[in-house]
């Protein structure tokens, strides 16, 4: 049976070349966007070539859409199999000067926000006895590397791989969670300015996403070789 991976943060980056890989290998991509229309016309063009592939709004410093998506998905009768938690915000402000709303922000693209989606599928991960959940995380977190991350991103970062840890504790070695760092990828948030391409950051992501039985759980991965945390 066709499994079905959603990829929030879809629409450009490392997000969009995921989604591709996924398509490419017969998956069903479910592209988690801000902008519905911006992702459907995605869709679109990525169903023009074979893909079988949906876009649904995902915004997740609106709690409330969150679940109006996932009760869209319920509708539908499309059970996830993984999970990519992609989305995130990178503010090069110091913490001291950080307003409200952006330390909201940034708290819910990396933190709360890839909680209540987990919350939400892992239970039918669990019943169905299979699933992959990746958090796209950055040595920027790592405190073996030194908190590298400007302002609350760092910050946030390391939250997510707290949370990657403590989930692979307590969900059952049939539904791995795993960390990984994409490397400084030529995206929107480095300014196009990356070492990588998003379709080699997307490997990455792609290998975590489709792990078999014997896969790792629990760990934080840069290219297939495990990081420190």
């Amino acid at each position: 049976m066709k499994k079905t991976v959603l990829v929030t943060g879809a629409n450009r980056g490392i997000g969009l070349a995921t989604a591709e890989l996924l398509g490419q290998h017969g998956y069903r991509v479910v592209l988690g966007v801000r902008a519905l229309q911006a992702g459907e016309d995605i869709a679109n063009r990525m169903c023009q070539k074979g893909f079988d592939v949906l876009a649904l709004p995902i915004d997740l410093e609106n709690k409330a859409l969150l679940d109006q998506s996932l009760e869209e998905l319920s509708r539908r009768n499309l059970p996830i199999d993984g999970l990519i938690n992609n989305a995130g915000v990178l503010d090069e402000i110091p913490l001291l000067q950080l307003s409200q709303v952006q330390i909201d922000a940034c708290i819910a693209a990396h933190l709360t926000g890839p909680l209540h989606l987990i919350q939400a599928l892992a239970p039918s991960m669990i019943a169905r006895g299979y699933g992959r959940i990746v958090n796209v995380s950055s040595n920027w977190g790592s405190f073996a590397e030194g908190m590298g991350g400007p302002g609350l991103y760092g910050v946030t970062k390391a939250a997510l791989n707290a949370l990657t840890v403590r989930l692979a504790k307590e969900l059952p070695a049939t539904v791995k969670v795993n960390a990984m760092c994409p490397g400084w990828v030529r995206t929107r948030m480095s300014n196009f300015q990356g070492t990588l391409s998003p379709e080699q950051a997307a490997e990455n992501a792609f290998w975590l996403a489709t792990l078999p039985e014997d896969g790792p759980t629990g760990g934080f991965f840069q290219n297939r070789r495990p990081l420190q945390w």
